[in-house]
Order: structure tokens, then C-alpha cells, then sequence
């Protein structure tokens, strides 16, 4: 999965820390530096140019929108910010969003999902395989590869994409089946995962952008052993 890379400009260690570990539960986001103030934000932009910037507004030396204006063909800026009178300055200087610390996760989610994931993630559209699904009274389309996981919760399923998850009337069983040819196993009695979007394991659980899927014991063995094999 090709993702975009970013950068966090703040002088605040605990600030930064968190946005380090939002950025680590997105799949499409890949965190390349971190920087304490603007200027050495300029120097490394210089030679290693990134497509996102988390950018702090009160910083020292140069503050978040100087440096805004210092860059000719600036990234998508996402502002994270305790002070909300800035805002509309931040909007006029055409950043993607302003986020408030605190930052909950949901909303730093909303902030990214506003960048469309990069188009070389996936194959043209005419080759990428979809599915409808039923949920409330009518049939939605769903990308098989934008598909995390599948929970069971009896007779219907909750299908998990980034970013948002939809409830369709569907058991665990028969989604296994329709998911099976696009390379999805079943590794406990409620939960179907996509193979290619695991980022951990244990011999107990599996990490998926940031969820935490138990293994069943009667899965154990057989899973455990396909993912050291990587096939």
C-alpha cells in the first residue's frame, strides 16, 4: 500500500507523541520526521519532501503560519492547535483542517480522511472488484481492498473499512464465503480479516490499523503457521 508520508512540527514532546501514535493506527499514513520547530522543518523539506504536515501553530524561532508562507508548493497541512480563534486564518492559508488539542482520534481520523488515499494504492477502478451491501433499505458499494475486517454479531455482520464500518444483514458464514476469493480468513468465530492488511501478530491476536482481533483456539494453529509462512 503506497502512503503518505508525513510530518509533525511541534514543540510540545507529549503533543507530538500522541499524533505519532494516531498516525500509526491510519494505514495510509507513514510518519517520516518529527521536528520541534520550523526551521529545521525548512531544512528537511529542502531534500526529503513530504505529502502531510501536522503542524503546530506557537512555535519557537518561526511560528506555524510564517511558515506556511515560507513554502512555494506547500503539502496538505492539517493545523493541531489548543487556540481556536486562529482557525479561520489557518482555512484562508488553504490547510486541509484545524484540529483542537485535546485531539480525539475520531476527529484526527475525519481531519485525514479528508486526503483522498494516493491513486497508486490501487488498481485502476475498472479492475478493482466491489460488492453491494445491503444496510438499512438500500445497497451500497463497498471496495473489496478498502475492506479491514468482518464482526459477526449473529445473524447480521459489521464491515470494517478505514475510517468507517457499515451493518449489513449478513451472517459471519455466508460473508465468509463471499470474501474467501479476495483473500480473507476466518481467524475466530466473529471475525473474518483481509489478509493483506494484517500489521501484527501474536499467537493470540492480530493487529489491523489499530484493533486488536483475537485468534480462537481452534484457529490457532492453522493461522499462526499461514502468516509465518507469509502465504
Amino acid at each position: 500500500m503506497q502512503k503518505y508520508n508525513c510530518m509533525i512540527v511541534e514543540d510540545e514532546p507529549l503533543a507530538a507523541e500522541i499524533l505519532t501514535d494516531y498516525i500509526k493506527q491510519v494505514p495510509f499514513l507513514q510518519l517520516t520526521h518529527t521536528c520541534s520547530d520550523a526551521i529545521y522543518a525548512m531544512e528537511l523539506l529542502q531534500t526529503q519532501p513530504v505529502d502531510l504536515i501536522f503542524l503546530d501553530i506557537h512555535l519557537p524561532k518561526v511560528k506555524g503560519f510564517d511558515f506556511i508562507k515560507t513554502l512555494q508548493h506547500p503539502p496538505h497541512i492539517i493545523i493541531t492547535s489548543a487556540y481556536q480563534e486562529y482557525a479561520l486564518q489557518g482555512y484562508e492559508l488553504n490547510v486541509t483542517d484545524y484540529l483542537l488539542k485535546p485531539i480525539a482520534f475520531s476527529r484526527f481520523l475525519m481531519a485525514v480522511n479528508k486526503l483522498a488515499p494516493p491513486p497508486a494504492q490501487h488498481p485502476p477502478a475498472a479492475e478493482r472488484p466491489w460488492l453491494f451491501f445491503m444496510t438499512g433499505k438500500k445497497k451500497v458499494k463497498v471496495w473489496a481492498d478498502e475492506i479491514l475486517y468482518v464482526e459477526s454479531l449473529k445473524e447480521y455482520s459489521r464491515i470494517f473499512t478505514i475510517g468507517k464500518s457499515l451493518l449489513t444483514k449478513c451472517p459471519l458464514h455466508e460473508m465468509e464465503a463471499l470474501l474467501a476469493k479476495f483473500h480473507f480468513i476466518r481467524v475466530h468465530r466473529s471475525f473474518i480479516v483481509a489478509r493483506d492488511k494484517i500489521e501484527a501478530f501474536t499467537a493470540t491476536e492480530i493487529d489491523i490499523a489499530g484493533k486488536q482481533i483475537p485468534i480462537g483456539r481452534s484457529y490457532k494453529e492453522l493461522i499462526v503457521s499461514m502468516l509465518e509462512q507469509n502465504g
